[in-house]
């Protein structure tokens, strides 16, 4: 989850759409049933799946570009699913909507996405929101995800969390560097709309439901876990790493000591190898 003063830095710490550029990939609408039509951008050939989760009102290329790029070599037994979830980038329609459930409505579209694509056994790399996401679907799904890599991410949400969410919902106050990557995307005002509406939904969990996202879904987790982490990312709490790794405890962990938010994309080619190291079993 995504907190601190600072945390409209999600939006500048990510990629233009048209800075994706030319790789052996192909983009793609999947119809999945009681979702819509789900854009997906997938590269590699291998029999083995990897998903891949973006964070909030993220887009398969605004987030994983150098993973789209670099992980098919890494993985050659892999085929690399990057998607945009309903509602987001180029899955639209549907209508984003967001609720208490939106993150449990986002793990089982997952789910159905990949057995749309007859990929019913799969591995799940999920970044902030994304990783959140990819908790509850390990924890509901456990016979579906062989193994899951993390980062960015929390199982609820603090107090002081909720204010620091509070204070950067406009997006207006934002410098226009930081706004950029997202109005490439849907525009100045659906941008602004739909910020607005994220951050409204997950103050609501604090107020309904003592900030739950997923405390339940970790409980019931059985795939192996990569937990990575930036120590100076500004938008999670510090707590909640040493919060997963109690839970999880035989999850694999590794640092990035200089590290922030997105480590994946600033630290690209070390964080894609230890990945790729992870999912082939080098753990």
């Amino acid at each position: 989850m995504i907190v601190g003063t600072r945390l409209s830095r999600l939006a500048a710490g990510r990629l233009l759409p048209g800075m994706a550029s030319r790789c052996a990939h192909t983009e793609r609408k999947v119809q999945v049933p009681d979702t819509g039509d789900l854009h997906i951008v997938e590269s590699g050939s291998g029999s083995r799946s990897l998903l891949l989760m973006p964070g909030a009102l993220g887009s398969a290329w605004t987030d994983f570009k150098p993973q789209i790029e670099q992980l098919p070599k890494l993985l050659p037994d892999h085929t690399i699913i990057a998607w945009d979830p309903p509602g987001y980038g180029k899955s639209v329609p549907p209508q984003r909507k967001f609720g208490l459930e939106f993150f449990r409505e986002d793990a089982e579209a997952a789910v159905k996405l990949m057995r749309a694509l007859n990929r019913p056994k799969f591995s799940v790399l999920g970044w902030s929101d994304g990783g959140i996401t990819a908790l509850i679907l390990a924890g509901r799904h456990a016979d579906a995800v062989e193994k899951l890599a993390i980062w960015g991410a929390g199982a609820y949400l603090n107090k002081d969390e909720v204010q620091s969410l509070q204070a950067i919902r406009d997006v207006a106050k934002w410098s226009p560097r930081m706004r950029e990557p997202m109005e490439k995307v849907y525009g100045v005002e659906r941008f602004a709309q739909l910020w607005g509406e994220w951050v409204d939904a997950a103050c609501e969990f604090y107020k309904q439901r003592d900030g739950d996202f997923c405390r339940s879904e970790v409980e019931q987790v059985k795939a192996p876990v990569f937990i990575l982490h930036g120590k100076k990312d500004p938008m999670i709490a510090p707590e909640h790493v040493p919060w997963l790794k109690q839970r999880l405890p035989n999850a694999l962990y590794h640092e990035f000591p200089d590290g922030k938010h997105n480590i994946h994309l600033r630290y690209a080619e070390e964080f894609n190898k230890l990945v790729a190291d992870f999912f082939r079993g080098k753990e």
